[in-house]
């Protein structure tokens, strides 16, 4: 999964699973197996961290099984959240649930899935991948996907655009998964709302010189002499060979990289003029690149003005950008080398001065959850371990992990593993992530026994919500089952403990075969693993 964006939820959501009501609160009902796949593509209870298989029937028993109930427009409400409220680690199992619902036998579960489809699919890519979905669900029958009701719903979508925000969409992503703007255009027998939809459809399925023939004389509205200003300049920029008109188109209409050829990237003038307006995300992917290209070179005027990008607190807040995020793209860049291609680069000091104070300042973008954590790490002292598909060392994970839970909530503690026993840890909010990994990896390891975080708690008469344990350790021992620890602790103080075991070099690991809701395990570390954490202690999943 790539780093995005925050993983804050939307507070003003407060469904949970636990507010259904009805049946054993700890049984993992049908409904728990459909969130926990809307959240990360499994019914299970083991995330695997970067794991971006395909989706199918096989993993989504309990979207099956909710639909034969009867129950669709409920799984139609649960897509949306998922999809809205930022819950979800990807969205692919979203897209394949609202095809599944869009071509289910029962009238209302179709008609809420098509009428969901303009608040799920936000931009081309998604409605391309949905498209794409109840294709492959329709292979192998006689009938075809393009029924009436998806015809009005795709018709529907492109309608309800604001025009120039269309125009920019139809031009960056011009086509996914197969699919083109104009094929679904044609399937859908699209009628144009508008004047100024009517031009982007003909743009699209006609081309620019029979757009120009069509408008040339006529009187136009505002809106369709914006629409086709902005086209004309798109078209423009896709035939020049020249660099300083490229640039100037670019820097005037805040063109992006998506509307320019393969041949324009080649020049670092054009990039430079792409940094003014690039998104934060985009510019953290591509540092390693323009640092490569010569882009930003050591002390000059553009490095500097994307290191005060960087750690502008404004452009942080506005992107969204999780602390860990930061820290997967620092950790990368740091590396000097990318991890497909032969793409290298000498790290610029500055740019990772910039990463460090940015790492600090995104911390106020963690929206806290509220609920009382006890995060227990085992990380043995050598830094060689990795936490796969990244450039992130276990221990300096583990580290940012526990600061993120110390810096953001009022009530955490962090424990360390020693010698087969817990010890406080002196992790505190104040320290930076070289003090907090020091600190970490002065404890001398042991076998990691997810129990005696619980027992601890227990012991001390300390209620809590969440139990983490981080351990870079292939060896999990318990002394006792996990899940009857957590029951009696539930028991004694009255609280909804969950917990999670998070193996950061694992592949495979899983506590064991639960059927208590309140357990998960994550293999490996993403940010789509805080979200695991977040949706679990939120009741979510």
């Amino acid at each position: 999964m790539e780093p995005s964006g925050s993983t804050t939820v939307s507070s003003s959501s407060n469904h949970t699973l636990n507010s259904t009501g009805g049946g054993c609160p700890w049984e993992v009902s049908d409904k728990a197996r459909l969130c926990r796949f809307l959240c990360y593509g499994s019914e299970g209870d083991v995330y695997t961290a970067r794991d971006e298989g395909q989706v199918g029937m096989e993993s989504a028993g309990a979207l099956l099984s909710l639909l034969q109930e009867g129950r669709g427009t409920e799984v139609v409400e649960e897509i949306k959240r998922f999809t809205q409220d930022g819950r979800a680690v990807g969205l692919g199992p979203s897209f394949f649930a609202l095809a599944l619902c869009s071509q289910h036998s029962e009238l209302k579960t179709r008609q809420a899935a098509f009428k969901a489809l303009k608040e799920v699919c936000r931009d081309p890519a998604h409605l391309f991948a949905v498209i794409q979905n109840k294709k492959e669900l329709k292979e192998g029958m006689k009938c075809g996907i393009w029924g009436r009701a998806l015809r009005k719903a795709v018709s529907d979508w492109y309608n309800e655009q604001d025009a120039v925000s269309l125009a920019a969409a139809v031009t960056k992503c011009k086509q996914r998964e197969g699919w083109s703007h104009q094929d679904l255009l044609r399937l859908s027998h699209t009628k144009p709302a508008n004047e100024a939809i009517a031009l982007i459809s003909k743009y699209v399925t006609k081309g620019w010189k029979e757009v120009q023939a069509a408008y040339a004389d006529k009187e136009n509205s505002e809106e369709v002499v914006k629409v086709l200003l902005y086209l004309e300049v798109v078209e423009k920029v896709k035939h020049s060979c020249d660099e300083t008109e490229v640039i100037n188109l670019i820097e005037e209409h805040k063109l992006e990289r998506e509307q320019l050829l393969t041949d324009h990237l080649k020049s670092k003038q054009v990039w430079r003029a792409l940094l003014k307006e690039m998104p934060l995300h985009s510019l953290l992917r591509c540092l390693g690149k323009m640092t490569s290209n010569k882009v930003l070179e050591q002390g000059s005027s553009d490095t500097q003005a994307v290191c005060d990008r960087i750690q502008n607190e404004a452009t942080l807040k506005k992107a969204k950008i999780h602390p860990y995020s930061i820290l997967l793209f620092s950790e990368n860049y740091k590396r000097g080398q990318g991890y497909q291609g032969k793409t290298k680069w000498e790290p610029d000091s500055s740019i990772l001065k910039a990463l460090d104070s940015a790492f600090y300042k995104s911390f106020m973008n963690v929206e806290p959850v509220g609920k009382r954590f006890v995060v227990a790490v085992d990380v043995s002292t050598s830094l060689s371990s990795i936490v796969p598909g990244s450039s992130v060392s276990t221990a300096v994970a583990a580290a940012a992990i526990t600061m993120i839970f110390a810096r953001t909530e009022a009530d955490s503690h962090v424990l360390a593993y020693s010698e087969g026993a817990l010890v406080p840890c002196s992790v505190t909010a104040d320290m930076t992530l070289a003090q907090a990994t020091v600190e970490l990896v002065k404890i001398p390891g042991g076998s990691t026994d997810c129990t005696l975080p619980i027992t601890w708690a227990t012991e001390n008469g300390k209620a809590v919500d969440m139990f983490i344990i981080l351990t870079n350790n292939p060896l999990w021992a318990f002394t006792a089952s996990p899940v009857e620890s957590l029951r009696k602790h539930r028991q004694k103080t009255g609280a909804n403990s969950k917990m999670v075991m998070c193996g950061l070099t694992s592949t495979g690991h899983a506590i064991a075969d639960t059927e208590d809701r309140g357990l998960l395990s994550i293999c490996g570390f993403d940010l789509g693993a805080l979200s695991v954490i977040r949706n679990l202690a939120q009741d979510l999943i």
